[in-house]
């Protein structure tokens, strides 16, 4: 398969995205919307429609989504959270944030109808997606990029985007001696419950630091619920070992593990069907080092920056880059749309995973240092005033805005 190849003044007129899930198929909305012709490459063989399990979007992803008129159709698939209660294993409140003023409130969605949203609306525009095209190896010359992949074929461009997620292999071909995704400590587990057992929350995500786990709910209106539990574990833990063991294995662990905290995890356990169990895998961060790109070939997304979903900003990050990359690649040409891209984003998201790291920290507390975190946690958090997290929460994206 071959793409058009060829330049008008040095810009980019094609490109070759190599990835489907989230930050791949955005890229190719806002490539397209910024005069690109972009291919999808998927390595699976069909739509990752049932994988992952649910996670925060930030209001700060929403004006990325919005950016590339995709906004309201996940507003109608996730849910708001108006605020978080951070509390200790005994119940004791440790602080309770809500919505920042000006700023609109983090929405819960469920990662497979986040997915599913963006592909139907990418099929809408007329995205091209193939699946079954595993990429191996890349060359370049001063013409284009040609992507070649596991069954033989090739597909060529003026760009190559890496949206391939943590374990990149555009990363490895921009750069042979990328660092490897570092282990955060924790393991991830979710569902949704349609009959949680629980009072409703009042839109309040309740979040307990646990003597053996990390706890999180909330509670509908109508009886639904969502939990997720980050656990400790000493050793990586992907998705198809949780897989292997089944939800039931897991809600009976992870029960076990909740026992003495007080929260109603053993009530939303207990109401929760082993097959909606939601497996996240293990908690992982990029490391800072690593190389965006090279000669014609880029990253985005997760494949270039990934803080854990500690930060419940991922796949927020991804949006903003995609949508920033497709910008940089329309108003200059190569190398400067890359080079000013990275200028962009690299310091935002370098600080983010930054302060996501604290966080991952007090998960994974032990004994004593839980204790002392208990103990702290209280008075930072009258010490701190929630609105110098906004800058956070807040990248307006002028999508017709020339880039400088």
């Amino acid at each position: 398969m071959t793409n058009s190849t060829g330049t008008t003044n040095g810009k980019v007129r094609s490109a070759l995205v190599i990835g489907g899930g989230i930050a791949g198929t955005v890229t190719a909305m806002a490539l397209q919307r910024a005069g690109v012709e972009a291919t999808i490459f998927e390595a699976y063989d069909g739509p990752a429609d049932e994988v992952g399990g649910g996670m925060g979007l930030a209001p700060n992803g929403f004006q990325a989504f919005d950016a590339i008129g995709v906004g309201d159709a996940i507003r109608a698939v996730s849910t708001e959270m108006n605020g978080i209660v951070l509390q200790s294993w005994n119940g004791k409140k440790l602080a309770e944030f809500g919505t920042l003023p000006d700023i609109d409130p983090t929405r819960f969605v469920i990662r497979a109808e986040l997915f599913r949203t963006l592909r139907e609306a990418a099929e809408e525009r007329g995205v091209t997606t193939v699946h079954g095209k595993r990429i191996v190896d890349a060359s370049e010359d001063a013409d284009g990029v040609t992507a070649r992949f596991e069954d033989g074929g090739t597909a060529t461009a003026d760009v190559l985007i890496g949206a391939d997620g943590l374990r990149s292999t555009v990363r490895r071909l921009i750069d042979p001696t990328a660092p490897a995704p570092q282990f955060a400590g924790t393991a991830g587990f979710g569902a949704m419950v349609a009959d949680a057992g629980v009072a409703p929350t009042d839109g309040m995500m309740h979040m307990t630091f646990g003597k053996r786990c990390f706890f999180a709910w909330q509670v509908f209106a109508d009886g639904t619920g969502i939990w997720f539990i980050n656990l400790p574990v000493a050793q990586p833990l992907p998705v198809n070992e949780q897989r292997e063991r089944g939800g039931a294995y897991w809600l009976g662990h992870l029960a076990k593990v909740c026992e003495g905290d007080a929260t109603p995890a053993k009530r939303m356990l207990a109401a929760t069907d082993p097959k909606a169990m939601l497996f996240a895998g293990s908690t992982e961060n990029m490391p800072r080092s690593v190389r965006w790109s090279r000669g014609r070939m880029v990253l985005t997304g997760d494949a270039a920056h990934a803080p854990s979903s500690s930060s419940g900003q991922g796949a927020s990050l991804a949006a903003e880059s995609s949508v920033e990359l497709a910008r940089c690649l329309r108003d200059l040409p190569l190398p400067q749309a890359l080079a000013r891209y990275e200028e962009l984003r690299r310091p935002r998201v370098e600080r983010i995973i930054k302060e996501t790291a604290r966080t991952n920290a007090r998960k994974a507390a032990g004994p004593v240092a839980r204790v002392i975190r208990d103990a702290l946690l209280p008075m930072m958090f009258k010490l701190m005033k929630p609105e110098k997290n906004a800058w956070q929460f807040q990248y307006p994206i002028d999508f017709d805005a020339p880039v400088a």
